[in-house]
């Protein structure tokens, strides 16, 4: 509280805590620099080695690990913990990020979640984003409204928005594609840019890269199709070797199983 001139309600223990603080009132600082280069922004706490060092007039923020939110300049209402998490931030608000580089990259983005180590990593504008989950949506950097939940869910995706993932690699490999929902483990892995899928069961579209407009309801089902487009398949492992066929609709448990390249193709039944 070095430069303190007219402000109150403050509290600074750490060398150099809250040093350029002049009428920024009710800041906690605890650690080295905490706070470091605030001056009037208020109801901020800095609990860490350099935490919100860079804040100047933000404010309702807080910081809880080494150098989180370390950039912030003027963004409000953010919190963070964990290792760098929000380092970069410096007008982005409402973010929320806890975990080891969490959200670390964040620049102007606003009403991010972040739950995981490196958790939404690269994320620099992107708005909206949930991730939950190691690595979850790491390398996303504008894409927005994009929800993953589970280990490695959305890893790679940088562009794409309102897709969902739910489920430990769930559209892992997913880049600028938009529009998918997938519900299991490794469904819709290895998608890129095919849009408007929906996969509900473990492996379900694991293959898929660039097919479209696909439903797959059941474990295995449509798990090899690559870039096959507007197939429909409800079961347990239905069109389960599609590769490049479209306009099919398997219903029931195997129906359609060894279809590779066949079109407007209709199995109902167990096959």
């Amino acid at each position: 509280l070095y430069s303190n001139t007219t402000a109150s309600y403050n509290s600074a223990i750490g060398y150099q805590a809250l040093y350029s603080n002049t009428t920024g009132p009710d800041n906690t600082a605890t650690g080295y620099s905490a706070l470091y280069s605030n001056t009037t922004g208020s109801s901020n706490t800095a609990n860490g080695y350099e935490a919100l060092y860079n804040s100047t007039t933000g404010n309702y923020n807080s910081a809880f690990g080494r150098q989180t939110l370390y950039t912030n300049t003027t963004g409000a209402s953010n919190t963070a913990s964990g290792y760098r998490a929000l380092f970069a931030n410096t007008t982005g608000s409402y973010n929320t990020a806890s975990g080891h580089l969490s959200l670390s990259s964040n620049t102007t983005g606003t009403y991010n979640t972040a739950v995981g180590n490196s958790s939404l990593k690269s994320n620099t504008t992107g708005v909206a984003n949930s991730a939950l989950g190691s690595s979850s949506l790491t390398a996303n950097t504008t894409g927005l409204q994009n929800t993953a939940i589970g280990d490695y869910a959305l890893t790679t995706n940088t562009t794409g928005s309102y897709n969902t993932a739910l489920g430990q690699g769930a559209l892992k490999l997913n880049t600028t594609a938009s529009y998918n929902t997938a519900i299991g483990n490794d469904s819709l892995y290895s998608n890129t840019t095919g849009y408007s899928n929906t996969a509900i069961g473990s492996d379900s579209l694991e293959a898929n890269t660039t097919g479209y407009g696909n439903t797959a309801t059941g474990t295995g089902s449509l798990q090899v199709n690559t870039t096959g487009y507007h197939n429909t398949a409800t079961s347990v492992a239905s069109l389960y070797a599609n590769t490049t066929g479209y306009y099919n609709t398997a219903t029931g448990y195997v129906a359609l199983y060894k279809n590779t390249t066949g079109d407007s193709n209709t199995a109902i039944g167990t096959s």
